[in-house]
């Protein structure tokens, strides 16, 4: 199996290394860290990724607008995202699927739940 790559978009430095150090279990998945959607952008025209986890609320530019970004960009459309939120409510959910997300974890997360998630989506990547 080739090293994937998931890019983790959190702005709360405490929620992010929760998220590195569960990802951390994932053998050959190099992870890189952005703390806002605009830093998630910068680090994505550097690169290719396997994998996008996203949060809703950030400054600068939120999840939201980000999965969208990602979308209509030719290098990463079809790349899974995963949004993680506090934001429970289904329409948000609606809103994050129909803009593009592949996947909705509402805060508080469970590692092994993230884990397997993340292993399933990138089942394909493989």
């Amino acid at each position: 199996m080739a090293d994937l790559s998931c890019l983790v978009v959190e702005d709360s430095p405490m929620m992010r290394q929760l998220l590195v150090f569960a990802l951390a279990r994932i053998k050959k998945l190099r992870v890189t860290e952005a703390e806002d959607g605009v830093d998630g952008l910068r680090k994505l025209a550097q690169g290719k990724f396997d994998l996008i986890i996203t949060d809703i609320n950030m400054p600068i530019m939120d999840g939201l607008k980000l999965v969208g970004r990602i979308r209509s960009d030719e290098t990463h459309k079809d790349v899974p995202i995963i949004v993680i939120t506090t934001e429970g409510s289904q329409e948000d959910r609606q809103r994050a699927m129909a803009l593009g997300a592949t996947a909705y974890i509402t805060k508080p997360i469970q590692a092994p739940q993230v884990i397997a998630k993340v292993k399933e989506l990138l089942a394909g990547a493989e």
